[in-house]
C-alpha cells in the first residue's frame, strides 16, 4: 500500500493521539510513522505544513518539540470522524432537503466553496446550482447560507410523491453504481480479516498497520455516500455490510494497535470512538 504521510498523521490523531491529550513529540510521530516506512524528513515537512494550515501549535519542551492540536482542529477531526463512525439511517419521509443558490459570476471562488460544504454534509448535486439530499438537513443549509453572505441560498423541504421517480433522482444525483463497486471490492478485500481469535493474537505492530490500512480505506465512503433510506437504495445495496465489516475489524485490532502506540508515545491511550450502528 502507498501510504501518504498526510492521512497517516491526522488519522494517527483521530484514532489514538487524540485520546492521549491531543499533542505528541516530534520524536515520538516520527517513530510510529517508520512503521509505514516514513523516513523523518517527510514527517517532518508534512507537519510543518500542517502547523502552516492550522492544524497544530508547537512548544519546545527541553530539546523536544511538541505539536499540538488546535481546539478549531480538533473540532474539524472529530466532525469528520463522527460522519465515519455513524451512520444515519433514518426513515424516508418522501422528502428532500434541496439547496438552491445563485452566485454572482465574479465569486467563482465563493462558488466553489459553497460546492465543497454541500457535498461536506452529504448533498449531492443535481444540477449546477441544485443539490438534494434524502435527510432533513434544512438547518445545515441555512448555516451555510449564513457563512456565505455574497451567495444567495434557498432551502426547501419537498417531494415528488412517487417513489420511482425519487429513486431516479438518487440515482441522478450520485454515481450509485461506481460507489456500489467500491463497496463490494471493500468487502473482498478485507472479509477474510473479519476474525476474533486470530486479530487478538496479533502483535501491536501488525494490528497498527492493518487498522490503519482499513480506516484508511474506509474513510472515503462516509463523503461519498448519501446514507440512502432502504426504500431508494438499489438491489442488494453493499453499504451496511461494508459499515459491519470496517466496524468488527476495526474494533478487533483496537487493543493491539492501541497498546503498541501507547507503548511508543510512553502514556496510556483513551477509547477511541467505534462504530455506531
Amino acid at each position: 500500500m502507498q501510504w501518504k504521510p498526510r492521512a497517516l498523521i491526522l488519522d494517527l490523531f483521530g484514532d489514538y493521539l487524540r485520546y492521549a491529550g491531543s499533542e505528541v513529540r516530534l520524536a515520538d510521530i516520527t517513530e510510529l510513522l517508520s512503521v509505514f516506512n516514513i523516513e523523518p524528513a517527510t514527517v517532518r515537512v508534512n507537519l510543518s505544513r500542517l502547523r502552516k494550515e492550522g492544524w497544530f501549535t508547537t512548544r519546545r519542551v527541553g530539546r523536544e518539540t511538541v505539536y499540538t492540536l488546535t481546539p478549531h482542529m480538533l473540532e474539524i477531526l472529530d466532525e469528520g470522524r463522527e460522519r465515519i463512525f455513524r451512520r444515519r439511517d433514518e426513515s424516508w419521509e418522501g422528502r428532500w432537503t434541496m439547496a438552491i443558490y445563485q452566485v454572482p459570476e465574479s465569486e467563482r471562488a465563493v462558488r466553489e466553496q459553497l460546492r465543497k460544504q454541500l457535498a461536506w454534509h452529504g448533498f449531492g448535486q443535481l444540477s449546477p446550482s441544485t443539490w438534494l439530499s434524502p435527510h432533513d438537513l434544512m438547518a445545515e443549509v441555512r448555516e451555510i447560507a449564513a457563512e456565505f453572505p455574497l451567495a444567495k441560498v434557498d432551502a426547501l423541504w419537498c417531494g415528488t410523491g412517487d417513489l420511482e421517480e425519487d429513486r431516479d433522482l438518487a440515482a441522478r444525483c450520485w454515481d450509485l453504481k461506481q460507489l456500489g463497486e467500491d463497496y463490494q471490492g471493500f468487502i473482498r478485500t478485507y472479509s477474510a480479516l473479519n476474525d476474533e481469535t486470530a486479530n487478538a493474537g496479533k502483535d501491536g505492530r501488525t494490528a497498527l498497520i492493518e487498522r490503519m490500512q482499513i480506516i484508511g480505506d474506509f474513510r472515503r465512503f462516509p463523503f461519498r455516500d448519501p446514507y440512502l433510506p432502504r426504500e431508494l437504495q438499489p438491489e442488494g445495496w453493499p453499504s451496511s455490510e461494508a459499515y459491519g465489516l470496517f466496524g468488527a475489524v476495526h474494533r478487533q485490532l483496537g487493543p493491539g494497535a492501541t497498546e503498541f502506540v501507547s507503548g511508543i508515545i510512553g502514556q496510556p491511550v483513551g477509547q477511541g470512538q467505534e462504530v455506531v450502528a
